[in-house]
């Protein structure tokens, strides 16, 4: 796991440095990488000068009340957003500079809600996930049907192949959607929310699935509201203020009660279960 400069690893929350303070630094061999990475709305800052380096083998998660920028955060890791300033590297390359199809062939997104025109089966929506491993007007084929139905399985939708996607529930059609990026079969996962619809049971097999990718030496990076979820799951959390500041650094240093209250602007207790770290209001 590569770790953060241990001062933006062990301090309390802080304002970060300026966006040329690093400026002649060399990219990094990371697969992905932020330097001095700045997310701006308008004239609100929510992130500043973010550097942070995502290894194979690691779960990162992004913690942060609603509003303080996870999501385009998560988007400006992903190519999808310019950032206000810095910049992405994917394999040593700034990532505005690598076209969109080779991006997609090595890190896959899961959006936050997904919006669909028209109805499709479940299988044919996953199918969608293999299209940048295809040329220009190249069929499916049986193998990539094969992909797509073992990533339906992996969800627990293996008979939901023939299903329309407007005959499904909300928590069913999240699961299309994490099959579909598991199709894809990307070296980084960016994931937004990845729990969104989705009931006790599948929020845990859904993180423990791309907990057991990150095993295989993939990348996780996924924004979530449950400190439980992200202690029990991730390697690393990176905390938004959305205020430009922010911290970062392994889950046991950052994610705490005092940390996570300041964070929420509620007290947090912490509590122990069968091993585990448990978070909840006070």
């Amino acid at each position: 796991m590569t770790s953060l400069p241990p001062t933006q690893q062990t301090a309390p929350p802080v304002s970060t440095a300026s966006p040329d303070a690093h400026s002649t630094a060399r990219p990094s061999l990371a697969p992905l990488s932020a330097a001095n990475l700045t997310v701006r709305v308008g004239a609100r800052t929510l992130v500043e000068s973010l550097t942070a380096e995502f290894s194979p083998g690691e779960f990162v998660a992004i913690l942060g009340r609603n509003g303080c920028g996870k999501t385009l955060t998560l988007h400006t890791l992903a190519g999808l957003r310019a950032a206000s300033s810095g910049v992405v590297h994917m394999d040593g390359r700034p990532l505005n500079e690598i076209n969109r199809r080779d991006i997609a062939r090595r890190l896959g997104v899961l959006t936050q809600d997904l919006e669909e025109g028209f109805a499709t089966t479940a299988l044919e929506s996953v199918l969608i996930g293999r299209h940048p491993h295809l040329s220009l007007w190249q069929w499916e084929s049986d193998e990539d049907e094969q992909v797509a139905r073992k990533a339906l399985a992996a969800v627990d939708l293996v008979d939901f192949a023939a299903r329309l996607t407007d005959t499904l529930s909300g928590g069913e059609r999240r699961r299309v959607a994490v099959a579909s990026l598991l199709a894809q079969d990307p070296a980084q996962f960016l994931l937004d929310e990845p729990t969104n619809h989705l009931d006790p049971h599948h929020q845990l097999a859904v993180l423990s699935l791309f907990r057991e990718l990150t095993r295989n030496g993939r990348t996780v990076i996924a924004t979530l509201h449950d400190p439980t979820l992200a202690a029990r799951f991730a390697d690393r959390a990176i905390l938004l203020s959305g205020d430009g500041s922010w911290r970062a650094g392994p889950v046991e240093e950052v994610l705490t009660a005092a940390s996570l209250s300041e964070l929420y602007f509620t007290p947090i207790v912490e509590l122990r279960q069968d091993g585990r770290r448990v978070f909840t209001s006070a």
